[in-house]
């Protein structure tokens, strides 16, 4: 049985290599905080909302089918968690099946266990069973559909009555039944585990029924060596039949732990959707486009982790960017460019892994990767200085790059003056966008921005600034202009808090 739920034609590998550079992207986008939202404190969620969500999907079909399962999940969520707790009781019983199971090399010890967990499995397959009796019509994703369909074929009332009646047999409370051939040196040879024989009749008409002669020995009973070497014959017999169960038990846990794995994914979807819901903020299942296309439209776009960290709802801009290969935005220091920087790519890898993304409209193209350039801290190794270390980040993303990429640029190459910063800047970008990889670049550089003022393909935003130095984190359509109006921090700082002044003025006379 194939679970299917992520990929319409295959099952998630968690073993798949992450794509270069995801560190960066967890870092600079602090994605740690959207994927503890997700988890809500369950490491193993945790790891898998991680997981797949930096490994994204590569064509619109395979978004369409995992966002068609995710509305699914959300309409039916008690459903969704009802399920997935069916292969966390399954890895539980596991647990306490093998609690005190010692000498497992032995076949009849395997046997014994491997059957015990087949008993579990069954209980746990008639439960599945019985919820999609239950609940498959209100499903309508083709993933589900398919998934509750096989749930219901496959585990037919007379395939789980069968598997019932075969735990029955391999407990052999009657014993084991056993031919064998004499070897060379009159050694036993060739043992067959044979079926027990089906006592149909009650127990009056087996007490009175005249049994065949048969040669038999009965043990004494404290002969040891005796009671070793048929628990050995015993073990032979029961080898083949032992590896059947054994594997067929395997099976079982296998598809349980697709199961949890692909739906631990969504039991985080529906944590997050569920938090943001409760701080008012919008989601919306995005239009993706073709990678070779240049589209962006969104309608108040904003930013998840921003809202997760001051658990209130928070500014969002609406953007229309379609046909345009580069977005540059400028304006106000601390007027919220890098906040929607980080809007878009959070929106982005949400999109490209098939779920909701943090917005009322959302419409982009597909990129076939996702590379960030922020600007770090002070090397205090000192084994480098800022500009070189920024350069050689670039330059690892340039190796790696490909056409219909996206990269986010956020204050890069300002850490040398700002004719060089602009003039790296520019050299950069232009080549990016001449391979047609897709630009979002923030920025204080004026020089370099200038610099593409008459480009068609590019889109100039600017962090909206009331008069009076008023910030509404809103981003507005604009040219760059020459300052950063970092003089209304200034006096923030400086003239909003008098006492303070006064106290510097007191200490400078001193």
């Amino acid at each position: 049985m194939k679970v299917y739920l992520l990929y319409p034609d295959r099952d998630f590998d968690p073993e798949k290599s992450l794509p270069p550079l995801s560190k960066d992207l967890v870092r600079d986008l602090e994605l740690d905080t959207l994927f503890d939202a997700m988890a809500q404190g369950d490491v193993f969620v945790f790891n898998t909302v991680k997981r797949v969500m930096l490994s994204g999907l590569a064509s619109i079909e395979e978004i369409r089918y995992r966002q068609e399962i995710l509305k699914d999940c959300l309409r039916n969520a008690e459903v969704i968690r009802r399920i997935y707790q069916i292969p966390i009781l399954a890895r539980e019983g596991k647990r306490k099946q093998w609690l005190g199971i010692f000498g497992l090399k032995y076949p009849s010890s395997i046997l014994s266990s491997s059957r015990g967990m087949l008993e579990v499995y069954l209980g746990l397959l008639e439960k599945l069973r019985s919820i999609a009796d239950t609940h498959a019509g209100q499903f309508e994703s083709k993933g589900f559909r398919r998934f509750f369909s096989m749930i219901q074929e496959e585990l037919d009332d007379s395939y789980l009555a069968e598997v019932a009646h075969h735990l029955k047999v391999l407990e052999f409370r009657n014993g084991v039944l056993v031919s064998a051939e004499l070897g060379n040196g009159n050694e036993g040879a060739n043992y067959i585990l044979r079926k027990p024989r089906e006592h149909g009749r009650n127990w009056m008409e087996r007490f009175i029924r005249r049994r065949s002669r048969v040669y038999s020995y009965k043990l004494p009973p404290r002969d040891d060596q005796g009671a070793k070497a048929l628990g050995e014959l015993r073990d032979r017999s029961l080898n083949k039949v032992a590896n059947a169960v054994a594997q067929a038990a395997e099976h079982v846990e296998s598809f349980f732990n697709v199961l949890k794995l692909e739906l631990a994914f969504y039991i985080g979807c529906l944590n997050l959707a569920s938090t943001l819901k409760q701080m008012k903020e919008p989601i919306t299942f995005p239009v993706p486009a073709p990678a070779n296309e240049r589209r962006f439209y969104c309608r108040e776009l904003y930013d998840p982790v921003l809202a997760l960290a001051m658990r209130k709802k928070v500014v969002g801009n609406d953007v229309s960017a379609n046909g345009k290969d580069l977005i540059i935005v400028t304006g106000a220091n601390q007027g919220g460019k890098s906040t929607f920087l980080r809007s878009v790519g959070v929106a982005q890898l949400m999109m490209q892994c098939g779920i909701f993304v943090p917005a009322e409209s959302f419409l982009a193209n597909l990129c076939k990767g996702i590379f960030v350039h922020y600007r770090r801290e002070e090397d205090v190794s000192m084994r480098s200085g800022k500009l070189d270390e920024e350069l050689e980040r670039m330059s690892t993303i340039v190796d790696l790059l490909t056409p219909d990429m996206m990269v986010l640029f956020n204050e890069s190459f300002a850490a040398t003056n700002e004719h060089e910063g602009s003039e790296i800047a520019r050299q950069v970008v232009g080549a990016l966008v001449e391979r047609q990889i897709k630009v979002v670049f923030v920025t204080h550089l004026y020089e370099f921005t200038k610099s593409f003022l008459d480009h068609e393909n590019v889109l100039f935003l600017r962090a909206e600034r009331k008069a009076g130095g008023t910030r509404t984190f809103k981003l507005i359509e604009g040219k760059p202009l020459p300052t950063s109006y970092g003089t209304d921090i200034y006096d923030k700082i400086f003239f909003d808090n008098e006492p303070a002044v006064k106290k510097v003025e007191e200490n400078t006379r001193k």
